[in-house]
């Protein structure tokens, strides 16, 4: 069960939905999410009041069309894996969104079964064995 947010900067309804779509499909076809295991909080700053800050690190040049991706998830998945998702990730946001591969920015953080609970107050995953 993934946990997403994306950020962008002044990408629109439309771009900002398109790019939902895009890590949503990634997170399906690289890791195995089911469908509707969709939880997303997606953020467009005006640039004005919020904004996101960037530099050419590690040499990628980056530009207003940015985007955040920041995914919680259980560990356990190989690094090949991983990259096999940033890589879909970085396609479906070309194709959905016209977003740069260049300026998609992705960062998974990883915990355990017991750091969720999916409503009513309970740790389902202490029950479940769904992932």
């Amino acid at each position: 069960m993934p946990f997403v947010r994306i950020d962008t900067l002044r990408a629109g309804p439309e771009r900002l939905a398109a790019l939902g779509r895009a890590v949503q499909d990634a997170l399906m076809e690289t890791i195995g999410i089911p469908s509707d295991d969709r939880f997303q909080v997606l953020v467009d700053h005006d640039g004005t009041s919020s904004t996101l800050r960037y530099d050419d690190y590690l040499g990628v040049p980056r530009d207003d069309g940015i985007v955040y991706v920041a995914i919680t998830l259980r560990s356990g998945r190989p690094p090949e894996r991983k990259r096999a998702l940033y890589r879909r990730i970085a396609d479906l946001a070309h194709a959905y969104a016209g977003t740069e591969p260049r300026n998609v920015f992705v960062v998974l953080t990883e915990n355990e079964s017991a750091d969720w609970s999916l409503g009513e107050g309970a740790a389902q995953y202490l029950q479940s064995p769904r992932a």
